[in-house]
């Protein structure tokens, strides 16, 4: 959660939990969700300003998506926590705001979980809250130059998350004098009995653990010397994984901004072990969620069915996501992604399967290589693209429309993969969104990898090697890319498959 004092410096605090507006869910074929670069079948609000995915928990046969967002404007401002819900995690229901700002600060990042055994005594065994933690943001003090500006508070809702009532004793943890001591994320620890709390303090995470989410004991810290450290640690997640091989290790995931691989915001994990008290890694070199430039902030689901790991991300970046091309909205989130541990001879890798309800799969055509080579019309705006390339051949993928271009390419000689979006549409918006291709390592195997693409209106999701290799990136093409070329013999697939992605706001 990244504040820009500087444009709000001159705001008066005042309790904005006056005037509570609903955001009514959106009905089929209204003109809502229709604007130019609306994402079709990806998650963004029906207006204004949003940013990181907050408090994702399943309860109640429903996922629950809340997320930063401001109300009155399309660039950040005073933080409220948005609400949407939804059943199958593509098809998606707004819901009133959450959470707003109050004398003790804005509401920024934070995680839910459901207290099903009542240890708060907020809720009753059959009853059962769900609480969300937060991090209070007083402005007032960071304008008086303190650094004790940012706490913990928590709010719990009876009735599934649909109102809520903040706990009349915040701060639940008081900041010790740290700056940038932000975004908890909560979950129950069946090996100890307890529950954790990680966050991250500037340049490193905290730990914490208690029986109640009310009263914190602080354990440990994580990350003076490990990771990237370009700019300010946010957003953390630790949770466990289990390899094919069947060994646990534990994932912590934090963002940083600036320093990601690509410039701006990013995500980094670690692959380590935690013991109900502290997280340790060995790992030595950095290890990237996205390759991407427009996948910050992601956490993950708790309570996830059959404990899959589902993580979701913003799709931007802070270089840039106050200025991108939209008008009456801006920002979305990533397509949510199931999380698998791998392990190679080099050592773990996450991969990140992208999760689409079938529903939306509109018509699908199969396109011959031959035929690709040459360039061919897509028969829809909105798709998916599946094929099989060899990671040791030369590749070249490209996206256009008469005007603009997107070009994905693997070159085996240097061991590059590259993404060139410098023509995919307007991008003088501003001059940190394309100054350069982005280029990242990798291992040129004489092996087959599956490819999957995700196009949306103004979004390119690619998961090469099933996912082990993920690039997000925002574009603003005039009109949608609707032809296909992919040059060089990479490719090793018969067929392209195509599938045309229906509208989740539309019929």
């Amino acid at each position: 959660m990244r504040l820009f004092f500087g444009l709000f410096a001159s705001l008066l605090f005042l309790p904005f939990g006056c005037i509570e507006p609903l955001i009514k869910p959106v009905e089929k074929n209204s003109t809502e969700y229709s604007e130019r670069y609306r994402p079709q079948f990806h998650f963004s609000p029906k207006s204004n300003w949003m940013n990181d995915p907050n408090g994702l928990i399943f309860e109640n046969d429903r996922y629950h998506l809340f997320y930063q967002f401001y109300p009155d404007s399309t660039v950040w401002g005073p933080m409220h926590w948005g609400h949407a819900t939804s059943k199958d995690l593509t098809h998606w229901t707004n819901q009133p705001i959450a959470l707003y700002p109050d004398s003790l600060g804005y509401i920024f990042s934070g995680s839910a979980v459901v207290d099903y055994k009542n240890s708060s005594g907020l809720g009753r065994e059959d009853q059962p809250a769900m609480v969300a933690i937060f991090t209070y943001h007083n402005m007032e003090y960071e304008r008086l130059g303190r650094e004790d500006y940012q706490t913990q508070g928590i709010a719990y809702s009876l009735d599934h998350g649909m109102t809520w009532e903040k706990y009349n004793r915040n701060p639940v943890i008081q900041n010790p004098g740290i700056k940038d001591f932000r975004d908890p994320k909560v979950f129950w620890h069946e090996a100890s009995q307890k529950w954790i709390l990680i966050l991250v303090a500037g340049d490193h995470a905290r730990i914490y653990n208690s029986t109640n989410l009310i009263d914190w004991t602080f354990l440990n810290v994580f990350g003076h010397n490990e990771g990237a450290h370009g700019g300010v640690w946010e957003c953390p997640d630790l949770f466990p994984l289990t390899t094919d091989q069947g060994e646990q290790k534990w994932i912590l995931i934090v963002s940083v901004n600036p320093g990601g691989p690509q410039g701006g915001s990013a995500t980094q994990y670690f692959v380590g072990d935690f013991d109900g008290q502290k997280f340790t890694t060995d790992q030595k070199e950095i290890k990237w969620l996205d390759f991407g430039r427009d996948n910050y902030a992601g956490v993950t689901y708790n309570d996830s069915p059959g404990g899959k790991r589902i993580l979701m991300g913003w799709m931007s970046n802070w270089d840039y996501a106050q200025e991108t091309p939209t008008i009456s909205w801006r920002s979305a989130m990533t397509l949510p992604r199931s999380l698998e541990l791998k392990e190679h001879k080099s050592g773990f890798y996450l991969v990140q399967n992208p999760i689409i309800e079938p529903s939306i799969i509109g018509k699908t055509e199969e396109f011959d290589v031959s035929q690709v080579k040459d360039g061919v019309l897509l028969p829809a705006g909105q798709f998916q693209l599946e094929f099989d390339l060899d990671l040791s051949k030369k590749t070249v993928f490209e996206l256009s429309n008469p005007v603009d271009r997107f070009v994905f390419s693997i070159n085996p000689e240097s061991g590059h993969m590259i993404i060139d979006r410098r023509d995919s549409g307007p991008i003088e918006f501003s001059e940190k969104f394309a100054p350069e291709q982005q280029i990242i390592n990798y291992t040129p195997e004489a092996r087959p990898a599956k490819v999957a693409i995700f196009c949306d209106a103004s979004s390119i999701e690619i998961f090469v090697d099933s996912g082990r290799y993920v690039f997000t990136n925002q574009v603003f093409p005039e009109q949608p890319y609707n032809r296909l070329q992919i040059l060089s013999d990479g490719v090793i697939s018969k067929k392209i498959i195509f599938s045309e992605l229906k509208s989740i706001w539309h019929e």
